[in-house]
């Protein structure tokens, strides 16, 4: 029974490494030259831009059973990361496992496992399958009324700031890739203009000299709620910080662990000091013009959209096979991994949660595999947990998990991943 990966990035690694570890055999496809998915700066489906670095420290980033390099700054830059998984893969020999310039075509569903076809005219039969093809491929493009004469791009082809030298340039979105984007433009362009819609909270990369995320991830004996986390944190952080509010920018309407927070505190510097202007979020364009949501006018020459992802699995004809919802654009997975069928599908990797790291995706993964094993070893466990599922699925779906569902708060979701993992082996 041979079990395949679709994707090589981290989570695609850390899915070949444990089917691996725990017996399984298994095949990878990834559509790219080489491993890293996103990371490979580059690749066509890679959204990884020049100035890009990690948002996480390399300690908390970083698998646990193989750690970045001590001598490597806290926050890697982009080759830095691609090398990091470019290593963990010839570490534990997963090169071997990988078809390299092959995408998946098509899945079908069988009466034991599934039929996959590739890019490259093959096919093969497999157990059941593991999808880590990421969510930061296909573009959101909003709509918006008008047509704007100039560059009009999304943040996922933007690749060095050369492009903004002496330009006038409007960036619109405020998630980490947006504001990574202004800061660059800053050095480049005449004018810079940021289109925000809701708030966000802000915090610093260092706290006295060290990552400042490090201090969330000291064992635990006890994990304080995720609200009274937030009601903890936020005041230290409008202290240390400053209120977003303050600079202009919308009061965040959610608590501080409720989504993924900005981790950035140059972009704040530079609206302090006038650098880039704020604006209201855009009605329509017309010509140069852009008008926004509060009737003002500005001229610009290029606009960059830094506006998100759609989730997509483009080989998957019946998307109910992973409990779609349409409504949010997403599948709704327990635990972000299983759906409500027992049908072969798992996902690695489909998850938002600043501090899960790839850690979180390998206790993702070493689940995954565990459940496989425990089928036929410990079919008990496997029953419970498939229990578990089902009573899941019976309840209404969370409401706290971010526009596509996907969020989980780091500290309580790796605890309960080990706590599965435990149950199952």
């Amino acid at each position: 029974m041979t079990f395949l990966v679709i994707g090589a990035g981290p989570a695609g690694l850390a899915a070949i490494q444990s089917l691996k570890a725990a017996g399984h055999a298994a095949e990878a496809v990834e559509r790219n030259a080489d491993v890293g998915g996103q990371w490979l700066y580059g690749a066509a489906p890679s959204a990884v831009y020049a100035s890009t670095h990690l948002i996480s420290s390399k300690r908390t980033t970083a698998f646990a059973d193989f750690p970045m390099p001590e001598d490597w700054p806290a926050y890697p830059g982009h080759r830095q990361v691609l090398d990091y998984l470019q290593s963990y893969a010839r570490h534990f020999d997963l090169y071997p496992l990988i078809r390299f310039n092959t995408g998946v075509r098509s899945l079908t569903r069988q009466e034991s496992g599934w039929h996959a076809a590739f890019s490259d005219g093959t096919s093969a039969d497999y157990a059941g399958v593991i999808i880590a093809n990421g969510h930061l491929s296909d573009p959101l493009i909003p709509k918006t009324s008008g047509t704007f004469d100039g560059p009009l791009m999304h943040a996922k082809n933007y690749k060095t700031a050369d492009i903004f030298t002496g330009q006038r340039v409007l960036v619109v979105g405020m998630g980490n890739t947006g504001c990574d984007i202004v800061v660059d433009a800053i050095h480049r362009a005449d004018k810079v203009l940021w289109s925000v819609r809701g708030g966000n909270h802000f915090v610093p990369k260092f706290l006295a000299g060290k990552p400042a995320d490090e201090g969330n991830h000291k064992p635990k004996r006890f994990i304080i709620p995720k609200n009274l986390r937030s009601r903890l944190h936020e005041p230290i952080l409008r202290f240390i910080v400053g209120a977003p509010e303050r600079f202009g920018l919308p009061k965040p309407q959610h608590r501080l662990y409720d989504r993924t927070p900005i981790v950035n505190s140059l972009v704040l510097q530079h609206l302090g000091q006038g650098d880039v202007a704020l604006r209201k979020p855009v009605r329509e364009f017309n010509g140069k013009s852009v008008v926004f949501a509060d009737g003002r006018c500005d001229e610009v020459d290029l606009v960059l959209l830094a506006t998100g992802y759609r989730i997509t699995f483009p080989f998957l004809g019946d998307l109910r096979a992973l409990d779609w919802q349409d409504a949010i654009g997403a599948p709704r997975l327990f635990m972000n991994m299983f759906p409500s069928e027992d049908n072969g599908l798992y996902v690695a990797g489909l998850l938002e949660g600043a501090g899960v790291g790839w850690e979180g995706r390998a206790l993702q993964a070493r689940v995954i595999a565990a459940y496989l094993t425990a089928r036929s070893a410990r079919p008990d466990a496997a029953a419970t947990l498939r229990q578990e599922i089902t009573q899941w699925f019976a309840r209404p779906p969370r409401r706290d998990g971010g526009e596509h569902g996907l969020f989980v708060d780091f500290l309580t979701y790796k605890r309960d991943l080990q706590r599965v993992l435990a149950r199952l082996s």
